[in-house]
C-alpha cells in the first residue's frame, strides 16, 4: 500500500491548475465566463464552447474572439502546524474561438488548454515524501540489522533536502456542426482532440547528523499522450426562454513517461562499510564477507527505492482521463436589457481513470451549480456576474500530498463594451473561495487549503 501511495504522489499535482470546472476540466476559455459565470445558453462566439447547438442563433457570417487569462493560486498543505507552502503558476492563457453561421446552419471552432494548465512547486517539498521515504530506510535497515544479527544498526534520517515541482497542459480542439431542425430547435455535433503534456521533477534526499547522505530519490520525467471525444448538444429557444443540453463524451488519454533520469540510491558508503570495517578489525567477520553483506545491503535498500519508481521508468504508460461531462441550463430575458441563466455541470470523474486507478476512491462525481446575470446599461456597456459552486466528491483516500482538491465557491464579475458594431471587448474577474480539507494520515493531521484568482480580457470581432 506504501509503494501504491507515494507512486502515486510522485505524479506531482496531477490536477496541477484547474483553473474551474471538475478535477481534471477547465470550463473558463471565454472572458465572458470570467464576468458572468452561466453561460449555458449564450448565443455569443462562447457558445462554441459552452452551447454549441446555440450556435444556430448567433450572429450571420464570420466571427472571431481572441481571449487571455491569467491566473495565480496557492495550494498548501499544513501538518501539524508545519506549513508547506504550494506555488502554482501559469502564463497568460490564450484561447480562440472562431465561427460562421448561415442561414439555418453553422460550423464552430475553438482551441484552449481544456484541463489544468500551469505548475506548481514546493520549495521544501511535501510531508508525504519526507515521512515515506524516512520511514523506508528505518524499516528496511532494521530488517537487514536483524537478517545480520546486529551487524547494522538501525538507521533513521535526521533531516531532508525536499524539492518538488510539475507541469500540466491538457491542449484541446474541437469543431462543432450545428443545424436549426426547427424553428424553435436546434442540434449539434463536435469533435475535440486532446493533446497532454506534463512533466515532474524533483528530489527526495535523506540525510543523518553523523553519517551524512543515507538515500536519494529524483526524478526527471516528462509524460504525454492524446485522445480523442466526440460531443452533442441540443437547444431550444422559444420567445425569452433558451433551454440547452451539451454532453461529452469522456476522452481516454494514456500518456507514455519520456524519463530524464530517475534515480533511487544508497548513498553513503558509511552507513554499510563503517559498521562493518569494525567487525572486521575485531576479527568477527572476513574481509570477504564484509564486502558481500555491505553489496547485499547497498542492493537490497537500492531495490526497495526503485520499486516506488517503477511507474516512472521510461515508457510505461500512464492514464489521464478527462470525464464524461454533462451541462444543462437555462436562460431568460426579462427584458430587452435584462438577462439571467441558471446552469448545472456533472462530471463523471468516477468513471475517469486515473493514475493507479485513483478515482475509485471518490466516492462520486463532481456537481456543479452556476448562475448568472447580465445587464446592458445602454448600447455601448454591459455588466455582468454570476457564482459557481463546486462540490466535488471526495474522500481521504483521494486526497494526497501532491494531488488535492477542495470544494468550493466562485464569484465572478466584468463588462463589456462595444467598441462599434463590430468589435467588443470583455473583461472579467473571479476568485473561488475554498473550503479546507482536513485529513488524519498515519504520520499527523494535514490540512488542505487552496486561492485561485483568474483574471481575463478579450477582444469578440464579426466580420
Amino acid at each position: 500500500m506504501k509503494k501504491r501511495i507515494l507512486a502515486a504522489s510522485i505524479a506531482l499535482l496531477l490536477s496541477v491548475g484547474s483553473f474551474a470546472g471538475g478535477l481534471m476540466t477547465n470550463t473558463n476559455y471565454h472572458v465572458a465566463f470570467d464576468r458572468m459565470m452561466a453561460r449555458g445558453a449564450t448565443f455569443d462566439i462562447d457558445a462554441a464552447y459552452s452551447n454549441p447547438a446555440g450556435m444556430a442563433w448567433t450572429k450571420e457570417g464570420w466571427q472571431l474572439s481572441l481571449n487571455f487569462q491569467k491566473p495565480w493560486q496557492n495550494r498548501d498543505i499544513e501538518l501539524d502546524g508545519t506549513k508547506y507552502e504550494g506555488k502554482a503558476s501559469a502564463p497568460i492563457v490564450p484561447a480562440l474561438f472562431v465561427a460562421y453561421k448561415h442561414d439555418r446552419w453553422a460550423i464552430s471552432s475553438m482551441i484552449g488548454i481544456v484541463g489544468s494548465g500551469g505548475s506548481v512547486e514546493y520549495d521544501n517539498g511535501v510531508p508525504m515524501f519526507n515521512v515515506l521515504l524516512g520511514s523506508t530506510i528505518t524499516s528496511i535497515t532494521k530488517g537487514l540489522s536483524d537478517a545480520t544479527q546486529g551487524f547494522v544498526p538501525v538507521v533513521s534520517p535526521d533531516g531532508f533536502d525536499s524539492k518538488m515541482k510539475g507541469k500540466q497542459y491538457i491542449y484541446g480542439g474541437q469543431v462543432n456542426f450545428t443545424y436549426k431542425i426547427l424553428d424553435c430547435l436546434s442540434a449539434a455535433a463536435g469533435i475535440r482532440v486532446n493533446y497532454y503534456d506534463g512533466y515532474y521533477r524533483g528530489h527526495v534526499i535523506a540525510n543523518h547528523s553523523t553519517i551524512g547522505t543515507l538515500a536519494n530519490l529524483s526524478l526527471d520525467v516528462d509524460q504525454k499522450g492524446w485522445g480523442v471525444a466526440p460531443l452533442i448538444g441540443i437547444n431550444f429557444h422559444k420567445g425569452k426562454l433558451t433551454l440547452a443540453a451539451k454532453y461529452e463524451f469522456r476522452t481516454k488519454i494514456n500518456t507514455k513517461n519520456e524519463t530524464n533520469s530517475l534515480n533511487a540510491s544508497l548513498n553513503s558508503e558509511d552507513l554499510v562499510e563503517a559498521p562493518l570495517a569494525k567487525l572486521v578489525a575485531a576479527g568477527a567477520m572476513t574481509p570477504e564477507t564484509a564486502v558481500a553483506t555491505a553489496t547485499q545491503i547497498k542492493n537490497t535498500v537500492e531495490s526497495g527505492l526503485a520499486a516506488y519508481t517503477a511507474p516512472y521508468q521510461d515508457g510505461v504508460r500512464t492514464r489521464y482521463d478527462m470525464p464524461a461531462l454533462l451541462s444543462v441550463a437555462a436562460g431568460y430575458e426579462f427584458t430587452p436589457k435584462l438577462r439571467a441563466t441558471v446552469e448545472y455541470h456533472f462530471f463523471d470523474d468516477k468513471n475517469a481513470k486515473m493514475a493507479n486507478d485513483r478515482q475509485e476512491e471518490l466516492t462520486r462525481g463532481t456537481h456543479e451549480f452556476l448562475a448568472g446575470v447580465e445587464y446592458d446599461i445602454n448600447d455601448k456597456f454591459t455588466v455582468s456576474c454570476g457564482g459557481q459552486r463546486t462540490d466535488y466528491g471526495l474522500s481521504d483516500g483521494y486526497q494526497q500530498n501532491t494531488s488535492f482538491a477542495c470544494d468550493s465557491w466562485s464569484i465572478g464579475m466584468g463588462g463589456a463594451w462595444n467598441i462599434n458594431k463590430k468589435l467588443r471587448l470583455n473583461a472579467g474577474y473571479f476568485i473561488s473561495i475554498y473550503s479546507n480539507y482536513e485529513k488524519q494520515a498515519s504520520y499527523g493531521k494535514e490540512t488542505y487549503s487552496r486561492t485561485n484568482n483568474v483574471i481575463g480580457v478579450g477582444i469578440d470581432y464579426n466580420f
